[in-house]
């Protein structure tokens, strides 16, 4: 749509520049010269610095009048005399502020971002921390208002692959081949990451990973011609790009077409800036996360108004060209600080009453009112990385401190720990509640621990239904 309006804005488009919403909608300031007419764009691929010219393809874009936006009900809402408010006029107003974003910054939702509104954290494990806003045309009692706020996401770090696979395995690997287990665990990270050759000098061709091989690089071979006549990986890349493989004992990356073999050594290939990670976090990344994320209320504000500054809508051509203007200035709203209240606890703790500073309190020296009574417990421990020596110390832990909170709550389980894998879920669930059921003589569990590894999600919701479901 870009090179649409750059081809055919002052012939065709009477100088107007539309906002596109990156579907089917495209929206304008005024009239077009026509109801409907047929485009011809021609866009060439990417120049991947080969010296061959890019491909070339041809695209026919219909643009044809649909509608007229509504702004006059919004200006009626806005002045209270209308009781709903104007979802597709505030739709265009969105879209028209977005346009310039959506070239300048990666969009995910309706957030941007870019590592130049600030420097990438490491999160560890390949990944780092993006910096980014999410922006919004809100209508409020002192009229249109746009609703900024930072926010921050996990990209791919856009690192040497085998610098990258060294972050994921926490070891080097340049020394010594891969194990089954930690190829794997490579073939997942990998899978579906963008990555642009450094093999080639100037000509970065890009790929997308679709696996890794099972054999180390000087194992491999492949067919060179009709006859299937065969050459190693080493050799080919030796003898058509003069690029000695220092470290053959690794396997190659994948790309492009899984039936039709195409090998990357890993130590040619960089992983392309700008993917954002879209799996679930560890716990250490969830961790580095939040320390970026978590701002004191006067940071967030300075970052916000670095934000509108970097963002210049006084000079963004798509805001000028439907009259939208933009103060740099943060909205007034008068306030009021109400007195934080005074927080009764049970007379038997040390401190009886508490009072709040800065909205912050704790249960040191405290207990509460109406402690909860725990008389039946029991433990599942999934986790084969936590030993059961530490399982037994934090139940012992969590019951002293229920204890010390006002909580009468059974120092002693029904039953010792149970250890279970992770795919055992279902009879490790029943086990347990089977044996507590003849322990108790038909009374139920009062609450049922489970320690699950960490970073799966999937597991902590199966849990939870089949319990909810009294499997």
């Amino acid at each position: 749509m870009a090179e649409l309006v750059r081809l055919y804005r002052a012939s065709d488009l009477g100088m107007r520049l539309p906002a596109y919403d990156g579907r089917k909608n495209l929206y304008t300031a005024g009239t077009l010269p026509f109801d409907a007419r047929e485009f011809v764009v021609r866009l060439a691929d990417e120049d991947d610095g080969s010296g061959v010219p890019p491909r070339e393809r041809e695209y026919r874009v219909a643009i044809k009048f649909a509608a007229r936006a509504d702004l006059h009900h919004l200006r009626q809402f806005i002045a209270g005399r209308q009781a709903d408010a104007p979802q597709e006029a505030l739709q265009v107003l969105d879209i028209v502020l977005r346009e310039l974003a959506n070239q300048r910054y990666v969009s995910i939702g309706r957030s941007f971002y870019s590592p130049d509104i600030r420097k990438p954290q490491r999160l560890g494990d390949g990944l780092q921390s993006w910096r980014g806003f999410y922006q919004s045309i809100r209508p409020t009692q002192m009229g249109l208002s746009l609703n900024i706020d930072m926010s921050s996401t996990a990209f791919i770090e856009p690192l040497p692959v085998i610098e990258f696979v060294a972050q994921i395995l926490g070891k080097d690997v340049i020394s010594r081949p891969l194990s089954d287990a930690n190829r794997i665990k490579i073939k997942k990270a990998l899978r579906g990451v963008k990555v642009e050759v450094t093999h080639r000098g100037n000509v970065r061709r890009k790929y997308r990973i679709s696996g890794l091989t099972t054999q180390p690089t000087h194992e491999l071979i492949f067919p060179i011609d009709e006859q299937m006549n065969m050459k190693s990986v080493v050799e080919y890349f030796k003898e058509m790009y003069g690029f000695t493989i220092q470290h053959p004992h690794l396997p190659c990356l994948q790309v492009g077409n899984q039936k039709k073999a195409n090998y990357l050594p890993m130590e040619a290939c960089k992983i392309i800036e700008g993917q954002r990670y879209t799996k679930r976090l560890n716990e250490k990344q969830i961790t580095s996360l939040l320390k970026v994320t978590c701002q004191r209320p006067r940071e967030q504000e300075m970052d916000i108004l670095q934000t509108v500054h970097q963002n210049d809508y006084e000079q963004d051509p798509y805001a000028k060209e439907f009259g939208i203007n933009i103060s740099e200035k943060l909205t007034s709203v008068e306030a009021r600080v109400l007195p934080a209240p005074w927080l009764k606890y049970h007379d038997t703790g040390k401190e009886k009453e508490c009072l709040p500073q800065v909205g912050q309190w704790n249960m040191v020296n405290k207990k509460v009112i109406n402690g909860c009574k725990v008389s039946h417990w029991a433990c599942i421990n999934f986790s084969r990385s936590v030993p059961e020596t530490t399982a037994r110390g934090f139940c012992q832990e969590l019951a002293q401190m229920c204890q010390i909170s006002g909580m009468e709550f059974n120092s002693e389980p029904v039953m010792p720990i149970y250890s279970a894998r992770p795919d055992q879920v279902v009879k490790a669930l029943k086990n347990v509640y089977n044996i507590a059921l003849n322990k108790l003589k038909g009374k139920d569990l009062e609450l049922l621990l489970a320690i699950l590894p960490d970073n799966n999600g999937q597991l902590y919701g199966k849990c939870h239904l089949l319990i909810a479901l009294n499997i």
